[in-house]
């Protein structure tokens, strides 16, 4: 994707998007402050897809507030780790953070639902639950208590099953399997029997590559080519239970953010929802090219996960989910206005969405 961000690009997004800024060009005379601001993401530099996000973000910022907020954004390691930017954010060491939810799991298991749920909301769910929903609501209240305010911010489409090195037939493969894999979908995998490594993208080639690990995970054909995990591993297995719809957040500190013009606030918020929309379609536009290139090109191995073994896996995850919801007040009325709305959700989706992708794949295949 192009890093250079015209204001004609800009306007194409936002009139897809259906938006209406609040008259921002008025805001440009207006004598108030100017700020240069420091944002940490958790990928590599130069990473498309995420990477590529969080710069979209930044331009977007930049050229509706006429300059008042120019954002430096700087990859995974060079301000500081990828799992440390909530940290650093929070403290208002730095002013932004792009990264996803479950990475702070050990702040509070219920992050992790902001992020991606296995078996959970798929990217048009998502985004619905949040601003037609209430789960910003919800999203809010939980990070306000570590002086946060977060934002969905890009979201990378259903994501693959991951990389393996062995055949998974029955969940009993997993035992003692080290994988790479984060957030409620490694908690599951503990439980039968594999052994989860939380490792940031930038070291997951090398320790797959040297056997440290014996699979790992991250996004989709798009990104994992980019990151070369293909030259690691024999299997690369669908669908990703684990992870159908992964949300990218901005997070910035919240008493900045509070501290903030009305108009630099909704900026903030509709470059987020541009960069939501920007992001999942560059996902979608390249996905199948480079699962062609992987099949046809590297030779790649497809597997698909039997349905007993997805089945058990979802067991598993409904009784880790039902824990977290049983753990404190929020958690438990976040997990009930989500499934809520999952439930609602999977009532039209069956006779829309689905039948739909069914009816085209068996036209596809006649014709084929």
């Amino acid at each position: 994707m192009n890093s250079n961000l015209t204001r004609r690009n800009f306007l194409k997004i936002s009139g897809i998007l259906g938006t209406v800024l609040p008259s921002i060009s008025s805001a440009y005379n207006r004598n108030t402050p100017e700020y240069t601001w420091t944002m940490a993401t958790a990928w590599p530099k130069g990473l498309p897809g995420a990477g590529s996000g969080a710069l979209l973000a930044a331009q977007i910022i930049e050229i509706l507030s006429n300059g008042r907020i120019k954002i430096k954004v700087y990859g995974a390691g060079e301000i500081c780790e990828a799992f440390e930017i909530f940290d650093t954010v929070s403290s208002g060491e730095i002013e932004l953070g792009h990264a996803t939810g479950y990475y702070w799991s050990e702040k509070h298991p219920l992050c992790q639902l902001f992020s991606s749920t296995p078996f959970g909301l798929n990217p048009f769910e998502m985004i619905a639950w949040l601003e037609s929903g209430g789960g910003q609501l919800f999203w809010d209240e939980l990070y306000e208590n570590f002086n946060l305010k977060p934002f969905a911010c890009g979201n990378t489409g259903i994501q693959m099953g991951g990389w393996f090195n062995k055949e998974i037939n029955d969940i009993s493969d997993f035992k003692s399997l080290k994988i790479r894999f984060l957030g409620i979908g490694s908690q599951i995998l503990k439980r039968a029997g594999a052994i989860p490594i939380k490792v940031p993208v930038d070291k997951i080639l090398a320790l797959l590559k040297s056997g440290e690990i014996d699979a790992a995970d991250w996004i989709a054909p798009f990104d994992d080519q980019k990151i070369g995990l293909h030259l690691a591993a024999k299997y690369y297995y669908w669908p990703g239970w684990h992870e159908p719809g992964t949300l990218g957040e901005l997070i910035i500190n919240r008493e900045l953010y509070l501290s903030l013009d009305d108009d630099l606030q909704e900026i903030i918020k509709q470059a987020c929802l541009a960069v939501y929309l920007n992001m999942w379609t560059e996902y979608s536009a390249n996905n199948g090219d480079a699962l062609l290139n992987l099949l046809g090109v590297h030779k790649i191995k497809l597997k698909r996960f039997n349905d007993k073994t997805l089945l058990q896996l979802s067991q598993i995850s409904t009784q880790i989910i039902d824990e977290i919801a049983n753990s404190d007040q929020l958690s438990g009325k976040t997990i009930k206005s989500y499934r809520d709305f999952k439930k609602k959700c999977m009532a039209w989706n069956q006779i829309g969405e689905e039948s739909y992708s069914l009816s085209r794949s068996l036209i596809y295949s006649e014709i084929s």
